[in-house]
């Protein structure tokens, strides 16, 4: 089942702003619960949309928590307020990138799998803005720190992309390297992305330029997906590589 929390929102404060998240959906395992997946909504959508997409795969040992993002100016849109999980302007390697919203919203989905059992398996997933928060916990988790310092809490063991970016990808090779122990847990961690040849919103380069970055920073275990004809918008066959990717790097039952 789906359903809302009753708490609606939870703010997350940083030195100069307080983000105040939207409703969180769970769709509740229908077999024994193995893992537990946060999933993130793209641009101007919620969890609600997702959580009826994923209730419906035939993953039966997996929790899926859809977070909806707060509600905030956002520059590609010229200021204009929706859903986002950080600020983003024209898609750049030279752009700015908006690491106190992404930090507040990484923090939000870290305190979600925080509570989850302890032999409970944890993960993030995303589609477009929400592939690209996904990849940004990845280098979070490498690092065992967000970008403000603070100490990043949970162990993750499965990110999945769609249709996203990187953010902060001129940075995320140094910060890598300079430690043994962040490079083990880069190549220790199943990363699948997958990306639309057609996509209009972010060009397929930019999903393949993520994945040459995060390889080239330490990210070995990381499977890239190119979908011929695919534009912003995902489709059964990607659905499809998604269960059977988790199934396989998870050794979840009942994926079939």
């Amino acid at each position: 089942m789906s359903y809302l929390n009753p708490s609606t929102g939870s703010g997350s404060r940083t030195s100069r702003m307080t983000f105040e998240f939207g409703g969180t959906y769970v769709v509740r395992p229908k077999g024994k619960h193995q893992a537990t997946i946060v999933w993130l909504h793209g641009l101007g959508d919620n969890g609600s949309s997702w959580s009826q997409l994923l209730e419906s795969l035939p993953l039966p040992n997996i929790k899926w928590i859809c977070p909806t993002a707060p509600t905030r100016p956002v520059a590609i849109l010229g200021g204009f307020p929706c859903t986002a999980w950080f600020d983003v302007g024209e898609l750049s390697d030279d752009g700015p990138d908006d690491f106190e919203g992404l930090d507040a919203s990484v923090a939000h989905i870290a305190n979600l799998l925080s509570t989850e059992p302890a032999d409970v398996k944890l993960g993030i997933g995303g589609f477009s803005m929400g592939a690209a928060t996904a990849l940004y916990s990845a280098t979070c988790f490498a690092q065992g720190k967000y970008g403000n310092g603070n100490t990043y809490p949970v162990n993750l063991r499965a990110i999945i992309g769609l249709s996203g970016w990187l953010p902060g990808s001129r940075n995320v090779r140094n910060k890598i390297e300079g430690s043994l122990e962040a490079a083990r847990r880069a190549s220790s961690l199943p990363i699948l992305l997958c990306h639309g040849s057609c996509d209009e919103v972010v060009p397929y380069n930019y999903g393949e330029r993520s994945t040459i970055v995060l390889n080239s920073a330490g990210f070995r275990n990381l499977a890239f997906k190119k979908y011929d004809g695919l534009g912003h918008y995902t489709v059964p066959r990607e659905m499809d590589e998604v269960c059977n990717w988790l199934n396989a790097r998870l050794g979840l039952e009942g994926c079939r």
